[in-house]
């Protein structure tokens, strides 16, 4: 696989590359079925052409970043409603990122799916009104049974926190998620994945959704409380004591914010990967990074794509 991308969009911006003799030549490809991963991202490299480019270049500058001691997996919760929840386990139990940033979403469908939550498939063009009274919620075009999202969450943080109370009254949500992910059993849960790998989850709005709630519900009628400065203090340290770090960014909103936002300790992330269907228009995006490189694709395209290279080349070397 070649590692040498330069992307034209570096530190000298747009025009760092201006003389035609430095200009590499864009080649015609043919592919073949039995392809590695690696040498598809060989390919997109010479296609060069709309988000090719960007896809090789990301690559390069993940792999690269792997040899950053602090490396971030920062996604929204709306993807683990769909199969690459599956692949964010993958990565985190091979510790290719030691550090996940993401929504409460996330702990909500992982907990849901790890004991027994069925997520169907849906389309975009339902009737929601219909829906609602079949007992549906909609995610997209993806379906979940009413029974198997709030009142399952809801059943089984209220019985794993009646053991945990029994240790202690006041937790973290790092140390919370851990020892929710120690009793899962399910390949593809990501809260298993961090508990063996250890592997801290941190949420920032860990208020907004189910698991929460149901947190906020149970401390009203028992001897328990959440800490989240405690968190809070994890990461800082985290990042006071990082030499380099790298993030995979996928989506907005709060993880992306909170993952850029605490590397600003260390005055910034050395490399990163942003997966995106926001525009620039839309005042969601930061282009402030040192190797950087933007991929305006759907993340349950791009991110097979990325998790495999990225595991071939761990394999590679």
């Amino acid at each position: 696989m070649y590692l040498g991308i330069i992307s034209l969009y570096g530190s000298k911006g747009l025009w760092g590359v201006h003389m035609h003799g430095s200009l590499k030549e864009v080649k015609d490809v043919k592919v073949d079925p039995k392809m590695s991963i690696l040498e598809l991202i060989e390919l997109y490299d010479n296609i060069h052409g709309f988000m090719a480019s960007h896809i090789a270049n990301a690559i390069n500058i993940l792999v690269e970043g792997l040899k950053c001691d602090t490396r971030f997996l920062s996604f929204t919760g709306n993807l683990v409603a769909t199969g690459v929840r599956g692949i964010f386990a993958q990565l985190i139990e091979n510790k290719l990122f030691n550090i996940v940033i993401t929504t409460c979403g996330t702990i909500d469908h992982d907990i849901a799916k790890a004991f027994g939550g069925k997520y169907l498939k849906g389309f975009f063009k339902a009737d929601d009104v219909m829906l609602r009274e079949k007992g549906y919620h909609r995610l997209g075009n993806v379906f979940i049974p009413v029974s198997d999202y709030g009142p399952l969450i809801e059943k089984k943080v209220y019985q794993i926190l009646d053991e945990l109370t029994k240790i202690k009254e006041e937790w973290g949500i790092r140390e919370l998620l851990w020892e929710f992910g120690r009793r899962i059993n399910d390949e593809y849960s990501i809260l298993s994945a961090a508990y063996r790998a250890k592997v801290p989850i941190y949420v920032p709005g860990i208020v907004d959704g189910a698991f929460g709630t149901a947190l906020f519900t149970y401390a009203q009628t028992h001897r328990f409380k959440v800490n989240l400065f405690k968190d809070t203090s994890e990461l800082a340290k985290i990042i006071s004591k990082s030499k380099k770090s790298m993030a995979l960014i996928i989506g907005g909103g709060i993880s992306k914010h909170h993952t850029i936002w605490w590397n600003k300790l260390k005055k910034g992330l050395d490399y990163v990967v942003y997966i995106t269907t926001a525009v620039e228009y839309s005042n969601v995006l930061n282009d402030a990074k040192v190797k950087h490189e933007m991929i305006y694709c759907d993340a349950t395209i791009i991110l097979p794509i990325i998790a495999s290279a990225l595991l071939a080349y761990g394999r590679k070397s």
